[in-house]
């Protein structure tokens, strides 16, 4: 347990004072507004911004017009980029409190190659504006990359990876971390799910996700608790343009699994007012591997056509958000509904995987039989923001339900009862449930004063997860959170940018006290009784932390670099306090300890990025070390009461370091010919414990991609593109037991798509050919990896948006 000094509460409140002092100070700025249009007196919505010295960015709304609530009043100069359009500067000249720039006129850029130096403005301004490491993408890359899951898509970028189960299902990985360890935001609210476990797939829908951010390295001073190892921050939908009635119309097939679906968008505006309306749907069978026997802890298991049985799910989410927009004030109200039914390999699950009924799932590759999973989950919120004076406030309330229930045949063990009797609380084949609902609340403000800009907020969660199920592997829960923190910018000079946080966090677990439902027996001093075994025992645990964090950006000419060191922490959670019971996707008996103490992680970023006409050249090492690194350790014991015979995992702590880096080269060979290198590289070693010496689970190998991409000039389409990827995946002979050794691998991916006019909208289209030489290979991250199970066959995904304007006028 991390317990605070008083000295560092007296520093962080008096840094609040002095901040309040300050703010006193914001008689010396001004106020800065005005429009951006092309030459054709048209709006350029997501125009970049700056004024300097102070180099403070916004991007530009739907009707061209920006906003500065708030500026140093020696802003001398202004610069205005966009994608398409030449670069503009101009001088200014402010004396009043409130400046009214005239309309900006933006010039197209004919250039090809400086297009492309532009379109990549946003991501290359907002990485010199971080000391953490950020990668950004856009819908455009997503649908260029369709996976089967928004990370699937993701795992392109390097240091990102997912933890996969089947081909619908996947968790983020960031640097080897994973679970826990790395959060979901979408539209500002944390994402909550049941995301302990490897088969917890995310519930987002990709095809919702405009643009997501991934911030590689601990985050904790902006997130809290769970985001020392990163953060995928997935960004609302931008607000339709005014006077607007459209759409489009998304569809999706992929070969492998037979996987059909799409999704339908409908959006409306008039001056002020907005909706945003979205329904997925998606239909897929069970998915193929290149081979026809799989080894399932040493017993053979053939495979009929190839199809991995019972991998089948389907998917249906529904999206709405409405909102009211004007130039001070925004509110935006989301409303979604994820649900995912899936099934999961009947060989590799359950008490007894050797008496699966093959011939009955081997009559269908899209029926969903047991055992299977079911989620849903709701999510409302609502984000309102306004400028009051030189203040910029953000306040964000959210409510989340995750609904999820697995289910098996009865099958008992042990002491449990041969029949399922029938007065029982739960039904005969729910095996697990989870129910858990979580309120959110969080207070922002952001404001400058003089060449700072200061961020401070405060957070809430509260959260409590009910159990059902005839087995049991973690108690009911409730657990709450609450944290504060202030965040500064400090543009010392048009060169370097200087960032500071601190953050106060407190946290508490109240766990439920648990009890079998069925009779053990129990020798004592040599009398034998029959017992209802407790399993978890009423717990409550208190955390408090203190976290810093410091960076420098450092910008000249063609070189940009930057550093960041800081401490970030994570409350361990029920599953590592009090599970007590078999895990059947696993095969063992996992064990919680309640002596746990909160994760503390100190981390060194550095980055490096030399920019050029052809050249572009990132380089992101990163330094990592845990005093309390929380694991699952194997023993030599096995469970005796529930009588599976299954090997005992405990939940432990030790010393880790963790050390790395990215490397992304692109090179422009010709106007029309691109090529890249993604590289990354990962070591970890535990320093302690009973496992010292080896590494964590889930270490991903060192891997490099080699991509080339062709973007021919057609008549009558736009932004057509042929690209083919070869990635190498080093052998992975870094493990802890019970994970087994992978071998390397060598697989090429294969992507075309272009944009054609259909009326007065372009429609898009994209072709991948994944696995191209259908390559049996194995992926050291993925849940399958422990039977031995070879990735995918290839797979042939092929997508159509087709956007559509109802209505719209000026």
């Amino acid at each position: 347990m991390n317990e605070n000094k008083p000295n560092r509460l007296q520093t962080f409140f008096l840094l609040l004072c002095c901040f309040a002092i300050v703010t006193k100070a914001a008689a010396q700025s001004v106020r800065v507004s005005g429009s951006v249009f092309s030459d054709g007196h048209k709006p350029l919505d997501g125009a970049i911004v700056t004024l300097y010295p102070s180099a403070i960015s916004t991007i530009t709304d739907q009707q061209g017009r920006f906003f500065f609530p708030q500026i140093p009043k020696n802003s001398n100069r202004l610069t205005v980029s966009h994608s398409g359009y030449s670069f503009y500067e101009m001088k200014l000249f402010l004396d009043e409190n409130s400046n009214t720039i005239p309309t900006i006129l933006l010039k197209p850029e004919v250039k090809q190659l400086q297009e492309v130096v532009i379109a990549a403005n946003y991501e290359l301004r907002r990485k010199k504006q971080e000391s953490l490491n950020i990668e950004s993408v856009n819908s455009s890359f997503i649908q260029r990359n369709l996976g089967g899951s928004l990370m699937q898509s993701l795992q392109r970028l390097p240091g990102v990876k997912t933890i996969s189960i089947g081909s619908g299902g996947s968790k983020p990985l960031i640097r080897g971390l994973s679970f826990n360890q790395v959060i979901v935001v979408e539209n500002g609210i944390k994402h909550e799910g049941q995301q302990w476990g490897a088969d917890h797939g995310l519930e987002i829908d990709q095809y919702a996700v405009n643009r997501v951010e991934i911030i590689k390295g601990p985050s904790s001073f902006m997130y809290g608790s769970d985001a020392i190892g990163g953060a995928i921050n997935i960004k609302p939908v931008p607000f339709p343009a005014q006077h607007v009635l459209g759409g489009s119309v998304d569809f999706t097939g992929k070969s492998n699994n037979e996987q059909f679906g799409g999704s339908f968008n409908l959006f409306g505006r008039n001056e002020k007012w907005f909706f945003d309306t979205r329904i997925t749907a998606m239909d897929y069978g069970d998915y193929r591997v290149p081979t026809d026997i799989v080894q399932v802890y040493n017993y053979a298991v053939p495979l009929y056509k190839n199809h991995l049985r019972n991998t089948a799910g389907r998917e249906m989410d529904v999206h709405g958000s409405v909102g009211y927009v004007t130039d001070r004030f925004k509110s935006i109200f989301y409303v979604s509904n994820i649900y995912t039914k899936s099934g999961f390999f009947a060989n590799a699950h359950g008490l007894e995987p050797r008496n699966v009924d093959t011939e009955l799932h081997d009559k269908s590759s899209r029926d969903i039989l047991m055992p299977f999973q079911e989620v849903t989950h709701t999510k409302i919120s609502n984000t309102t923001s306004f400028s009051i004076e030189t203040h910029k406030l953000e306040t964000q309330l959210g409510f989340q339900q995750n609904f999820r229930r697995e289910w098996s045949h009865y099958v008992n063990h042990g002491y449990m009862p041969p029949i399922y009797p029938d007065d029982m609380y739960a039904p005969k084949d729910l095996e697990r449930q989870y129910d858990k609902e979580v309120f959110s609340v969080a207070i922002k403000d952001e404001f400058s004063l003089g060449k700072h800009q200061f961020t401070v907020g405060l957070n809430g969660e509260q959260q409590q997860n009910a159990i059902n199920g005839w087995s049991f592997l973690i108690p009911a829960f409730k657990q709450s959170n609450a944290g504060l923190f202030v965040y500064d910018k400090f543009q010392l000079n048009d060169l370097w940018l200087l960032q500071g946080a601190i953050r106060l966090d407190h946290g508490q677990i109240e766990m439920k006290p648990y009890t079998d439902w069925f009779q053990s027996e129990v020798t004592e001093n040599g009398q034998t009784t029959q017992q209802y075994l407790q399993r978890s025992q009423e717990l409550t645990r208190t955390f408090n932390s203190f976290n810093w964090s410091a960076g420098v950006n450092y910008t000249l000419g063609q070189w940009s670099l930057k550093a960041n060191l800081g401490t970030s922490f994570r409350m361990p959670i029920a599953k590592e306090l009090a599970s007590n019971g078999v895990n059947y996707h696993y095969f063992r008996f996992e064990k919680g300890d309640p002596n746990l103490s909160a994760e503390r992680s100190y981390q060194l970023d550095l980055g490096m990025e030399w920019q050029e006409n052809k050249w572009s050249v990132q380089l992101s090492p990163f330094f990592n070390y845990f005093p309390n690194y929380i694991y699952l350790n194997p023993t030599s014991q096995h469970d005796i009461y529930y009588g599976a015979g299954n090997q005992v995992f405990e939940y432990e702590q030790s010393k880790v370091m963790r050390y790395g880096s990215e490397l992304q080269t692109r090179y422009q060979f010709l106007k029309n010919l691109s090529g890249e290198i993604l590289a990354e590289y990962l070591y970890s070693e535990q320093l302690s414990g009973s496992k010292k010496g080896y590494t964590l689970p889930f270490s991903p190998p060192a891997s490099v991609l080699f991509g080339m991409t062709y973007n021919p000039e057609i008549k009558n389409l736009k932004d057509t593109y042929f690209s083919l990827d070869y990635r190498y995946t080093a052998q992975q002979n870094q493990i802890v037991p019970p994970e087994r050794k992978t071998a390397a691998s060598n697989v090429f991916n294969l992507a075309m798509g272009t944009k054609a006019k259909a009326g007065q909208q372009d429609f898009i289209i994209s072709l991948q050919v994944q696995n191209l030489f259908n390559t049996k290979y194995l992926n050291h991250t993925s849940f399958y990896r422990l039977i031995e199970l070879p990735e995918a066959s290839r797979n042939i995904i092929l997508s159509l948006k087709i956007p559509f304007l109802i209505h719209k006028s000026i």
